[in-house]
């Protein structure tokens, strides 16, 4: 799945919730808009792995609390196989900072509460899937608060002037000698700390604060 030049492109998706009364809602909404589809469900982490092999979707809606292996687990895994696809966008109920920092290191994409609602969760898909930052307001506070400052640390900035540079998660990757989760990780924080969702507009505030040169 691609969105340029404002394609309307399908996204594909898979729902892992171990509730079915969550899932079929989710399908039934998500169904509704013509830019998703949701190709496949699971009640758990283990399957989640099962079933994204199987379907190969552009994103996993993914909860954390399962009694079928927990979704860091599978997020973790998922990372493992690929560091890029499937864009994973945590869908849950818990929004403590241990929920949310542990998700996002594991090499979620994105954090959002199940109390979001349906115009701003399809919204959020769209944008988890075309490479943006999904954060729910609490989950941004927590990754600010974090590291106890508003400026960028070290690490962050060198983060932001190799994507200045044209560089992308895997590039950004070899050239600091990191993962690419802990890529990740730095642009969700700074995403958080500069106020902005994408690469670019992080850039380009980053310039706007004399950050980068």
């Amino acid at each position: 799945m691609s969105i340029e030049g404002g394609a309307k492109d399908v996204v594909r998706l898979v729902i892992v919730d171990d509730h079915p009364v969550v899932r079929d809602g989710l399908k039934g909404m998500l169904d509704q808009d013509d830019r998703l589809d949701v190709v496949g469900e699971a009640g758990g982490g283990h399957e989640a792995l099962a079933v994204v092999a199987a379907t190969d979707p552009d994103l996993v809606l993914m909860d954390l609390r399962m009694a079928d292996g927990d979704g860091v687990s599978a997020i973790r895994q998922l990372r493992k196989a690929s560091p890029d696809r499937p864009r994973i966008l945590v869908l849950t109920t818990y929004d403590t900072d241990r929920d949310i920092h542990t998700a996002i290191d594991a090499g979620a994409d994105g954090y959002l509460l199940k109390a979001t609602p349906r115009a701003e969760l399809i919204d959020a898909v769209l944008r988890a899937a075309a490479g943006q930052s999904v954060l729910a307001p609490a989950a941004a506070r927590s990754l600010v608060d974090r590291t106890r400052e508003d400026h960028l640390t070290d690490r962050e900035i060198e983060v932001l002037g190799a994507i200045a540079r044209g560089g992308t998660n895997r590039e950004v990757a070899a050239e600091l000698l990191i993962s690419e989760a802990t890529v990740k990780t730095h642009l969700l924080r700074l995403y958080a700390k500069l106020g902005v969702r994408d690469r670019a507009s992080a850039v380009r505030v980053a310039f706007q604060k004399g950050l980068i040169g």
